[in-house]
């Protein structure tokens, strides 16, 4: 699923003129993906509230939210075409609106280790190059179909980050130089044996190869153990 979502992506953003290279591929899916990634887990932490009879307040404030901007839904759950901003409507609020209130949550983080600090200084660093609100849409429509609930499912995903590095490298663009074949990161983990309850530290953690793999080495020795 992953897979073919990927490609359809990329086939809307060739034809785009703000996007000319591999690299404009990965960082425009990355920001409109990171904000999904970000809505489902605030919809996971809200459920986990709520079962424990607490309350949890969302980071991103309701006009900002994935399912006000990106895909607003009506009574069946399907995608509101009559709410939906799309063309220059969509453009214009990503570019003048949702951007520049992401950014300002640096400043206002209560420390660089929070989430908040994070989200400022991720779109601090980026903007939308994507010159066609009608192909900001369709992306955007594709990376709504996505979930990110089962570790198979993250798993995919680092797995296909991964491939999109290296076809930077293949094309002699900047990032492949970066990227670490899985091979390599499985012997690796084997040698560092990491182990439950030891902390994986990745300081150049890219498509988070590294950590999924020793996750993955982790649970298995968990198994074998019962």
């Amino acid at each position: 699923m992953f897979e073919q979502i990927f490609k359809r992506i990329d086939d809307i953003l060739w034809k785009d003129s703000g996007c000319g290279s591999e690299l404009d591929y990965v960082q425009q899916t990355s920001w409109i993906l990171f904000l999904k990634y970000l809505d489902d887990l605030e919809k996971d932490k809200e459920v986990s509230a709520e079962l424990s009879g607490k309350s949890y307040k969302r980071i991103i404030s309701e006009e900002f939210s994935w399912e006000s901007w990106a895909c607003p839904k009506d009574e069946n759950g399907n995608l509101d075409h009559h709410k939906a901003l799309t063309g220059d409507d969509l453009r214009n609020f990503v570019n003048n609106k949702l951007f520049p209130y992401l950014k300002k949550f640096k400043s206002s983080a209560e420390s660089a280790d929070t989430i908040e600090y994070k989200i400022g200084e991720i779109f601090g660093e980026l903007r939308n190059t994507i010159e066609s609100g009608y192909n900001l849409r369709e992306v955007v429509n594709l990376i709504d179909e996505l979930r990110f609930q089962t570790s198979e499912e993250k798993h995919e995903m680092s797995h296909l980050y991964e491939s999109k590095i290296q076809n930077m490298g293949n094309a002699g663009r900047n990032g492949g130089e970066y990227y670490t074949p899985r091979p390599l990161i499985k012997t690796i983990v084997k040698i560092v044996n990491p182990k439950i309850g030891e902390k994986v530290y990745d300081g150049a953690v890219g498509s988070a190869g590294f950590l999924v793999e020793a996750f993955e080495h982790m649970k298995k020795e968990n198994r074998s153990t019962k």
